[in-house]
């Protein structure tokens, strides 16, 4: 009898400022409780209305998130928009050596040094392991910007210099395995719980 033994995978999502994400990382987390555990993002941008510290981000000062970063604290970390972000490594490892997958939300920045990052690591390593990325996308550039303008979170200065860094983003699709046209959230999301369905029952070599 074939004994199944599940190896800890990061699946990374990355896409443009209102494509969806985040609302659908959240709805894997909940779905996935208890193998899937996401890793709250440092940043130096003020809280939004309704965040909270721990939960949706740990917002620490310019000067703490430069001693974090001097001290290789980071898996990642990304400049967007004028304020930097970046994920606690330690975090990360925790998770695995619990066997637990790990969901990673970044940007593109972001998911090209967590690229870099799996693929240098040596056997043996807390990083050795499966990375799976995905790359969410809107189903055109006007809707996008109708989502960005439609939330009421940014002044049109802010709604602006996103969209120009999501026509940047989202050249770079190619750089993932798997595309999510987020058109219809449930139907992007039924597409997204298949890859992790797919990617836990991959026989790996």
């Amino acid at each position: 009898m074939i004994a199944e033994k599940h190896q800890p995978i990061i699946f990374l999502i990355s896409a443009p400022s209102g494509a969806g994400k985040t609302t659908l990382c959240d709805m894997l987390r909940e779905e996935f409780k208890g193998t899937l555990r996401g890793v709250v993002t440092v940043t130096t941008r003020p809280p939004r209305p309704g965040e909270m510290e721990g939960a949706s981000y740990r917002f620490f000062s310019p000067a703490d998130f430069e001693l974090h970063a001097t001290a290789g604290a980071f898996l990642e970390q990304a400049t967007v928009h004028g304020y930097r972000y970046g994920t606690p490594r330690g975090t990360v490892t925790h998770i695995l050596h619990r066997g637990q997958d790990v969901l990673l939300n970044v940007d593109v920045q972001g998911a090209a040094s967590v690229r870099a990052a799996i693929h240098a690591a040596q056997p043996g390593t807390d990083l050795c392991v499966p990375l799976v990325d995905i790359f969410i996308a809107p189903p055109s550039f006007e809707v996008l910007q109708a989502r960005l303008t439609e939330r009421g979170q940014d002044s049109a200065e802010v709604i602006e210099r996103r969209l120009q860094q999501a026509a940047i983003e989202m050249d770079r699709y190619r750089e993932f395995q798997y595309l999510v046209i987020n058109d219809d959230l449930l139907v992007a999301y039924d597409k997204l719980r298949a890859i992790v369905l797919a990617e836990r029952a991959r026989i790996r070599k």
